[in-house]
């Protein structure tokens, strides 16, 4: 087992790992930016070391200041947390060439699932559906355009090297097709410096479900059942819970067995997510896999009693894993805490909070890292918390998750707390009546 990590993220993650290091008697270390300073992961870590300035590029994705923390701290390994360098394939490698483990998957590994267009003909080859859409990447608009004929419209434009919904662009008729493959190249181009985009089908009232695996060194794979991400805002996750209300126990086996399927055709290792999307007719079809922990992990933790994170570091240290796959016997579901206006299209709201009360009680987990005094930094993603809450049944958890919204008190910033109370109230979201589209006919009153 490791002497010492470092944990090369901030803020809820960073704080969630140094907590399960401390139960397994892990030395921990914090690298923080400027703007970090007075972050709780840098009080609670054994050490803390500062890599940069607030800005992500000069801090937390500079791989130079952290693999030179690593080496004055003695880490002897490290773990990414989700985001930043969580899936980057060059940064595994350099941390293998220091001789310092990499808490995740294989850089091939990263490298096989990173790229859309890659993954895509892996799991084609190992018998997991997919959905239809060009072979390869796009190379002219005419092309597209006879693609799209011959599957027929609607079609969606994606970025081969994306996420978060850029370079993205759904198409409901041919004249609509040039400007949307033009604008999603510049896009992927900015965000990714990658213009590469690709065609897919695209699938009318989606339901956006996940299931989390695990993978050993020695070629076991097991999953630990679904979560319902389906509420989303601009492809951002807003609400994730399980299990799904749109879930049968025939198909949690078939998405089940897909994603071990999916997940052994790369010889995975780690924790890991296959994220599917469903039609109304229950038909699924694979659509990205996550080689990392999810920010939503917290939610399959409930249901199943299993900390991910540290199976993840045993996983690293080179523990077999027991290959049972779960199901879950009780409900979860996770609002995510955003320092956002949602009253003016949820602009960002960084700044000091004034007066904290977090909500507690049964069944309710709020992972975070604020407190009152702390002043959020406007250089990073606007998450500030996520509550967690545990009940029988999906009803009773809308129940308690209520409750503990209300209990929520942050003040000095604005936040998704209104937004989230609203949305327990709905009768359709309370029905499970709901796609990937919901947040588009969402009245916040």
């Amino acid at each position: 087992m490791f002497r010492k990590i470092l944990i090369a993220n901030r803020g809820e993650i960073a704080l969630r790992i140094i907590r399960t290091c401390r139960e397994m008697g892990i030395k921990t270390v914090a690298v923080y930016s400027t703007a970090d300073k007075e972050s709780l992961h840098v009080r609670f870590a054994d050490e803390a070391v500062c890599i940069g300035k607030p800005q992500s590029a000069d801090s937390y994705l500079n791989v130079q200041h952290i693999m030179a923390a690593a080496e004055i701290t003695n880490a002897d390994a490290i773990h990414p947390g989700y985001g930043f360098l969580a899936e980057n394939a060059s940064f595994a490698e350099i941390c293998a060439q220091y001789k310092i483990k990499f808490i995740g998957p294989t850089p091939a590994m990263i490298n096989a699932m990173g790229d859309k267009i890659t993954a895509k003909e892996t799991m084609i080859k190992a018998g997991v559906p997919v959905i239809p859409g060009s072979e390869g990447l796009l190379q002219s608009v005419e092309e597209a355009k006879k693609i799209a004929a011959d599957m027929g419209y609607p079609v969606i434009i994606k970025a081969t090297a994306g996420g978060g919904g850029k370079g993205m662009r759904v198409v409901w008729q041919e004249n609509e097709l040039e400007h949307a493959y033009n604008t999603a190249k510049i896009e992927a181009k900015a965000s990714f410096k990658n213009d590469g985009i690709y065609m897919e089908k695209f699938v009318e009232e989606p339901r956006h479900i996940e299931i989390q695996i695990a993978g050993d060194q020695f070629g076991t794979v097991c999953h630990l059942s679904e979560r319902d991400c389906s509420i989303q805002r601009r492809h951002q996750k807003l609400v994730e819970e399980s299990p799904s209300p749109f879930m049968t126990p025939e198909l949690r086996q078939r998405m089940g067995d897909a994603a071990i399927k999916a997940a052994s055709a790369i010889n995975y290792e780690s924790v890991g997510t296959i994220e599917f999307l469903v039609d109304k007719h229950r038909n699924f079809y694979f659509m990205e896999m996550n080689t990392r922990i999810q920010v939503e992990h917290g939610v399959t933790e409930e249901v199943i009693s299993y900390d991910l994170i540290k199976e993840q570091i045993k996983i690293a240290a080179g523990v077999p894993i027991s290959g049972k796959n779960y199901e879950p016997k009780i409900h979860a579901i996770e609002c995510r805490i955003n320092a956002e206006d949602p009253y003016n299209d949820f602009r960002p709201c960084p700044g000091k909070i004034t007066n904290l009360h977090t909500p507690g009680g049964h069944g309710v987990r709020v992972d975070s890292h604020i407190y009152a005094g702390y002043t959020i930094p406007p250089y990073y993603d606007s998450m500030i918390a996520k509550v967690i809450a545990v009940a029988q049944t999906r009803e009773e958890a809308i129940n308690t998750m209520e409750r503990a919204l209300n209990e929520y008190v942050i003040e000095g910033v604005k936040t998704t707390i209104p937004f989230h109370l609203q949305l327990m109230k709905n009768e359709d979201f309370r029905n499970g009546n709901f796609t990937t589209k919901f947040i588009e006919s969402f009245k916040l009153v």
